[in-house]
């Protein structure tokens, strides 16, 4: 990797980074600034590729453990339930990272114009949800010159679509292109699975039976278990819990003093189970919690996966 396209999109991301916001001018391009680690957090990834310039994150997932750092990228290939923290990052040297949102549509239109024998063929498992890989020079490269159209308007409109797509070839041919190319099929097994994660996240406070979503997802109730632990690093019902969770712990945010409600909400009949889960997954039960959501959140500042 070129060390000037580095030091330049340092710059560039200090620049435009803003502390109420990761979006930016540019559809589906995001910037951010992290000026002190913090203890970590759930969140959901996005379906994004997101390219850390300086400082380093941690990104859990089920039972897996991702790092990446400067001159790295991590692609996330579906909305997932993880929980990150930035590892280094201090005022005087933020972590300062780039994102691009992960269009399926674009991706296959790209593929659909790649000439026969361009691209690798690509397997019909689905590949994990998350990958990390070093960031090859053209890639940076690429990622320097879209951000330098935020500082000329009157190009980006018409520079910065051509230059997505160039970013977008780059992961397609890259190392982790069997990832990316995926998400432009329709019927490939992270196409399924990625269904079935949206109807979960639609319906997470419905219980629901494994051969229902399966059959939904369009595969055998044995392939669906397969692809969809492959992708996430869960089995569905734990998918759900930690959708379930998640989504209480927002709840509680603006409605503190209503843990049993909030509960009932999300899907537990039990309040005594939703507490015992949700201060394992936490860290504190929910009334605890909830206090200190209050307390803290005009402090939180958005960031990339």
């Amino acid at each position: 990797m070129n060390g000037v396209d580095l030091e330049e999109l340092r710059a560039l991301l200090a620049r435009h980074a803003r502390r109420d916001s990761s979006a930016t001018a540019l559809d589906d391009v995001l910037v951010s600034a992290v000026h002190s680690t913090a203890p970590p957090a759930p969140s959901m990834s996005g379906v994004v590729m997101a390219l850390i310039a300086q400082g380093s994150k941690r990104i859990a997932l089920g039972d897996r453990v991702y790092e990446y750092g400067p001159g790295q990228y991590l692609v996330a290939s579906v909305d997932l339930p993880v929980t990150g923290l930035f590892t280094r990052a201090r005022p005087d040297e933020p972590a300062l990272g780039f994102g691009l949102v992960l269009r399926p549509a674009l991706i296959a239109e790209i593929l659909l114009q790649a000439a026969p024998g361009d691209l690798p063929p690509t397997s019909a498992a689905a590949p994990p949800g998350m990958v990390v890989s070093d960031a090859p020079a053209p890639l940076v490269d690429a990622v320097v010159r879209l951000l330098r159209l935020l500082e000329n308007p009157r190009d980006a409109a018409v520079l910065a679509p051509l230059v997505k797509r160039e970013i977008l070839w780059r992961l397609i041919t890259g190392e982790q292109g069997a990832t990316v190319r995926q998400l432009g099929l329709a019927d490939s097994g992270l196409a399924h699975v990625a269904r079935a994660v949206r109807w979960i996240r639609e319906h997470y406070a419905q219980p629901f039976r494994v051969q229902d979503v399966a059959a939904l997802s369009g595969m055998s109730v044995s392939a669906f278990y397969r692809n969809f632990q492959a992708v996430t690093a869960m089995s569905p019902i734990q998918f759900q819990k930690q959708i379930r969770l998640q989504e209480a712990r927002l709840l509680l945010a603006t409605r503190p003093g209503d843990v049993t409600g909030v509960g009932l909400r999300v899907g537990y009949d039990s309040p005594s189970q939703f507490s015992r889960e949700y201060r394992r997954q936490f860290g504190l039960p929910p009334s605890q919690d909830a206090v200190l959501l209050r307390d803290t959140s005009a402090d939180r500042t958005p960031a990339l996966v």
